[in-house]
């Protein structure tokens, strides 16, 4: 039975309908568990035909929603022309919020319309889901796979031949204005609901910009999920293909995946043409009328002249389809699995069949420091985040393991104690509607293959495994440190903390800092600030140990430098594991170390200290914290238990959350103590009775005999409960507790006088026995 025409003309969109279909996509969005990421500067504004990558269903009915998030503008788009068989419900909905079937005799003309009119067209290219990701032939060539011949075909030129006919309808606009043709111009502005003539204009004279757009998911999962199981309860069976989909589509609606939609570079089709076609275009302009003119240029030319121009725009078509196929496919957002997958494969076609734990860890995080330079590669924003990839090197990263377990239950890869090997799973043909349940690593590793930096850093990275250098590495995780600041200050600028960074006064900068002198000494000195500071509290001494010779590092404790409610979120476990990071990055420039910290820093270091690194040779612990003067200090657990209670029971975040400070130095530390902070420090305080014994070597104790927060009672306890023999303590006599800061009392002269006397008995054969007999001083000055 013959397909029933469409009507010429079609409903024009339904704005109060559009409207109302907005809001429940924002229900429906706040309830998914999806993270939707556009990434776009002016494109948006720009851009008349928006093409996106398919590789799932719902997605088709997100980028119209983010663009009128984005422009206000209504946007259409085209639909498989099955769904407009009838007169149902679903059909009259899609053609009242402005989609077409793909079928539709002028859907040309009529998208053209739409654009004239303002409103924005989205495309998908490919035409079909490409679930594998593949869309590069052996040769390098774009193509994808057809579902309907089960061969490999080239993408849709339709965006491009909709730009054209739109540019050349917009020359022959431009072309009656000149020839004053107002006649022809009012029945145009009639035929497109125009308000005047200057819309006309103004639509003629902008040009026609395609924008291609990438949406990338991370990650993809395969595993069970609640919307297979509910469809399962009613469904007497389901074929592969529903089961994949509802697995792998339903696991990205119901389970914590990022959504990355990333507009490239517009793609303007008018400056494809040579200037032959434009030349052609100025001769046969007069000869449209209509629209469906334009369009019918190649089917049906009425002379030499359209003939000719028709078969320029049909060549031209088909660059402008390479040009914006390539921009999509350039702009897929890299992450973790796009970097692992590659790799595997990269090993398996060099018939290599297995790979160290190690070396497949330090390659993924020696690869990631090269891309974050490689400014024309997408990075994902876990690949910018030291937090979320920084612990590759340690081959403890939680992002991985998700990977690592899918691969192993889909049977790609096995994983013994110092290695994984690789299964031929791996290289197997798998069928277009289960590949992406039985081999993500190819999804993934096809993702990537169109943008060829990224094997060829993997392939350098594996190289350059074997003969890396330890201060390479160390300036890699230094620069670690530093992003990790700059996330943290992004993260914690948001309008919701405005309550307490407003009042913040701390103005030097926090940065960590790593100073290496003209003429190294050999030795090493780890700076530590104190709670509620930052580096900048130990910047000036290090500045004075570095001309005397000293490598310096100042480490920044998590949470400190950013804001109040960056330090609340982070335990005394965070700052440890910063304390910890710094030192392994010092002593791959030193052999001999010394740490030093001031007050919480100060507990920290001896906790260091009390580790057996055999690279530390002394700390200095200044005014530690282990009795304090303010006896709030005593409420910190009743406090912090009653916020957390709060917290578990309501939507309120505990009854007192800060505690102002007014600091001594201002434009240093927060003006605002969290509770938590306190109860954190208050545990390292009590775990200080555990490691402090365990140090064996040599301490410098120094307080002041009147800090106004750390009662000097503290200095004996401390003092006493050290292992070590060789301990020093010094008193300074002075009314504040950031002696180290100012040199109050000659500090640094104590601290450089304990340096160098560990240094002189280090280089003594007797030094072990000089030690055992241990030191005690007390000096007031």
């Amino acid at each position: 039975m013959p397909k029933i025409p469409y009507p010429d003309n079609w409903s024009d969109i339904d704005t109060a309908l559009y409207n109302r279909s907005i809001k429940v996509f924002n229900s429906v969005r706040k309830m998914l568990s999806v993270k939707f990421k556009l990434h776009a500067d002016t494109q948006v504004q720009q851009g008349d035909i928006f093409l996106f990558n398919h590789f799932s269903r719902f997605e088709t009915f997100i980028p119209q929603f983010l663009i009128y998030e984005e422009t206000g503008a209504y946007s259409c788009a085209i639909a498989s022309g099955e769904f407009f068989e009838g007169d149902t419900v679903l059909a009259r909905y899609l053609r009242n919020v402005g989609v077409f079937p793909h079928d539709h005799q002028r859907l040309f003309p009529l998208l053209a319309e739409q654009i004239l009119r303002g409103r924005k067209v989205i495309i998908f290219p490919e035409g079909g889901m490409v679930k594998d990701r593949r869309v590069m032939d052996k040769k390098g060539h774009y193509s994808v796979y057809s579902r309907l011949t089960g061969e490999r075909r080239k993408h849709h030129t339709g965006p491009a031949v909709l730009a054209q006919g739109l540019e050349a309808f917009k020359a022959t606009i431009r072309n009656a204005y000149s020839d004053k043709r107002y006649d022809q111009l009012l029945r145009w502005k009639e035929e497109l609901h125009l308000d005047n003539l200057d819309q006309l204009l103004t639509a003629a004279l902008k040009p026609t910009l395609i924008i291609p757009a990438n949406i990338t998911f991370y990650p993809i999962r395969s595993d069970e999920n609640l919307l297979l199981t509910g469809v399962e309860l009613f469904a007497d069976g389901l074929s592969l293909r529903q089961t994949e989909e509802l697995l792998i589509e339903g696991n990205i609606l119901l389970k914590n995946t990022d959504m990355d939609i990333r507009m490239g570079a517009p793609v303007d089709p008018y400056k494809v043409w040579h200037w032959w076609n434009r030349y052609l275009l100025d001769l046969v302009a007069a000869e449209f009328t209509t629209l469906d003119d334009v369009f019918a240029l190649h089917a049906r030319p009425r002379n030499w002249k359209q003939k000719l121009l028709g078969s320029y725009f049909k060549k031209s078509a088909a660059a402008t389809r390479n040009q914006y196929m390539e921009e999509i496919y350039a702009n897929v957002t890299i992450n973790l699995s796009h970097l692992a997958s590659t790799l595997i494969m990269h090993c398996i076609e060099r018939g290599r069949q297995q790979i160290e734990r190690q070396r497949f860890f330090t390659t993924l995080y020696i690869a990631v420091k090269h891309l974050q330079n490689n400014t024309k590669i997408n990075l994902h924003r876990s690949l910018l985040n030291p937090i979320d990839y920084s612990d590759l090197i340690t081959g403890t990263s939680k992002r991985f393991e998700q990977f690592i377990t899918v691969a192993i239950s889909n049977g790609l890869i096995l994983e013994y104690e110092d290695y994984y090997q690789f299964l031929p799973k791996l290289l197997e043909e798998h069928d277009f509607d289960n590949i992406r349940l039985e081999n993500l690593i190819a999804v993934y590793d096809n993702e990537a293959e169109p943008i060829t930096a990224v094997r060829k850093t993997m392939v350098k990275a594996m190289a350059e495994y074997d003969h890396i250098d330890p201060q390479k590495l160390a300036a890699w995780h230094f620069d670690d440190e530093c992003r990790d600041l700059s996330w943290e200050q992004h993260l914690y600028s948001k309008s919701h903390f405005d309550d307490i960074n407003e009042h913040e006064t701390a103005t030097a900068d926090p940065s960590p800092f790593f100073l290496q002198p003209e003429h190294a000494n050999g030795s090493g000195v780890l700076l530590i600030h104190g709670l509620l500071a930052s580096p900048a509290e130990t910047r000036s001494y290090g500045e004075h140990l570095v001309k005397q010779g000293y490598t310096v590092l100042g480490v920044r404790l998590k949470g400190h430098g950013s804001s109040p409610y960056a330090l609340r979120d982070q335990s005394w476990q965070d700052w440890y594991a910063s304390v910890q990071r710094g030192f392994n990055i010092l002593k791959a420039h030193c052999k001999r170390i010394f740490v030093t910290g001031f007050s919480t820093g100060g507990a920290l270091a001896l906790k260091l200290g009390s580790e057996g690194h055999p690279e530390i040779i002394g700390v200095s612990a200044i005014a530690v914290p282990l009795k304090f003067l303010n006896p709030t200090f005593m409420l910190v657990p009743l406090l912090h238990g009653t916020n957390k209670l709060v917290g578990w029971v309501s939507a309120y975040e505990g009854v007192k959350r800060f505690i102002e400070n007014i600091p001594e130095n201002p434009s240093i530390n927060y003006r605002h103590t969290p509770i938590r902070s306190l109860y954190e420090l208050r545990l390292l305080i009590e775990d200080m009775d555990s490691y402090l014994p365990l140090i064996n070597i040599p301490v410098l104790v120094i307080y002041a005999d009147q800090d106004p927060i750390v009662s000097f009672k503290s200095a004996q306890e401390i003092f006493n409960k050290l292992g070590t023999p060789h301990k020093q303590l010094m008193v300074v006599n002075a009314k504040q507790h950031g002696i180290l800061l100012n040199n109050i009392g000659k500090t640094w002269e104590m601290i450089h006088d304990f340096m160098t006397g560990c240094v002189d008995e280090t280089n003594k054969p007797e030094a072990g026995q000089r030690r055992a007999s241990g030191i005690l001083l007390n000096l007031k000055t």
